[in-house]
């Protein structure tokens, strides 16, 4: 069985328990079972991340290893046109089961279901395709949205290739406790699950907002700039040209991987560059696409009106990317309240949204 991995808050314990409690009644040992931490393109947990994902229990009891994208050992071809590898052991197992997270995702539509296989035990080429400039740059990857979404549309295409027999996907709460429980089918419990994730988790507002207060997710998911990305873009409907992103994200990971990490040093703010470099060429650098989403809002508000603040990032790191730091004295909720008082006296009939569950929102604006 697949699990996510430490960046997205799934109560695996819960649904790991569950369902080796069943597998067991079926007269299956603890011992032919293997739960693989689909990690698509992630850096592997490390042994702190995975007591806390799976506790020590579930440790002992069956085998748990880390998907590698560029582990050709480990991987398997299940296409050749274009070419596709999928993690060994998911694709050469009696009977395969992939658990995960509805939520909204940026490029996705949602989470959960087919995401469990591609990305999520799929090799470098295949994640790499699946992310390409044209892939991001089509309108229809966005929040939401399923009809017509390339993302999500190859990420299915692969995810059928394999064969998934069963689903067990989750919708958390704002105590991130479970709040209901989609399994069965891949596609039909999947689907059912993203309907009602939206219906719980949209906001309409009458207006775009003037000042629009958001955050990265909190823990996990706001660990690393990377990531953070997604509150920058997920709240794009509640917009206007001259609008002012405010996000608040802790980081305390870093800016990402080794690659995202070069490519925000390589560009820093020359967004427009970076745009058309990566559309001329057909060579995709792991991680390029989170900076191509995050061109969505720049290229609405600019840079100036993308306010960061984060505790986790040095100030001349922060310099470097693409956005306006709000630096000076005190912890980020200090620099955080200064700065809306300060906008709130200039702009006392400013239209001020908050979302207080970053990325986990989408936002409706007629």
């Amino acid at each position: 069985m697949t699990i996510s991995d430490i960046t997205r808050p799934v109560p695996n314990r819960v649904i790991v328990e569950g369902l080796l409690e069943l597998i067991n009644a079926a007269g299956i040992g603890d011992q032919r079972v293997t739960i693989l931490i689909a990690t698509g393109m992630h850096r592997p947990s490390t042994p702190a991340e995975r007591q806390e994902m799976l506790g020590q229990d579930l440790l002992d009891r069956c085998r748990v290893v880390d998907h590698s994208a560029q582990d050709e050992v480990a991987l398997v071809p299940v296409a050749n046109d274009p070419p596709v590898k999928i993690q060994r052991l998911f694709v050469e197992a009696d009977f395969r089961i992939v658990t995960g997270l509805i939520e909204p995702h940026f490029m996705a539509g949602f989470s959960g279901g087919r995401k469990g296989v591609c990305p999520g035990l799929a090799d470098m080429a295949t994640v790499q395709r699946f992310h390409s400039y044209k892939v991001m740059a089509d309108p229809g990857s966005t929040t939401g949205v399923l009809q017509d979404n390339p993302c999500h549309a190859e990420s299915l295409r692969v995810a059928r290739l394999v064969g998934v027999d069963f689903l067990v996907n989750v919708a958390i709460d704002r105590q991130r406790a479970p709040a209901a429980f989609y399994c069965g089918d891949m596609e039909q419990a999947h689907l059912t699950g993203c309907r009602q994730v939206s219906d719980w988790t949209t906001a309409t507002l009458e207006q775009p907002a003037d000042l629009l207060i958001t955050n990265g997710g909190g823990y996990p998911l706001d660990q690393t700039f990377y990531q953070t990305v997604k509150g920058m873009v997920t709240p794009l409907a509640a917009i206007h040209d001259t609008t002012t992103v405010l996000i608040v994200s802790d980081c305390a990971e870093g800016v990402g991987s080794p690659q995202y990490t070069q490519t925000m040093q390589q560009w820093g703010r020359n967004w427009p560059g970076f745009l058309k470099h990566i559309e001329a060429t057909s060579q995709v650098v792991k991680d390029q696409w989170q900076y191509q989403m995050q061109t969505r809002t720049l290229a609405r508000i600019g840079q100036q009106r993308l306010r960061l603040v984060s505790d986790g990032l040095d100030r001349q790191v922060q310099a470097q990317l693409a956005l306006n730091p709000v630096l000076g004295d005190g912890p980020a909720a200090q620099r955080c309240q200064r700065f809306i008082d300060s906008f709130t006296a200039r702009h006392p009939g400013a239209r001020i949204a908050a979302i207080p569950e970053g990325p986990y929102t989408m936002v409706a604006c007629p």
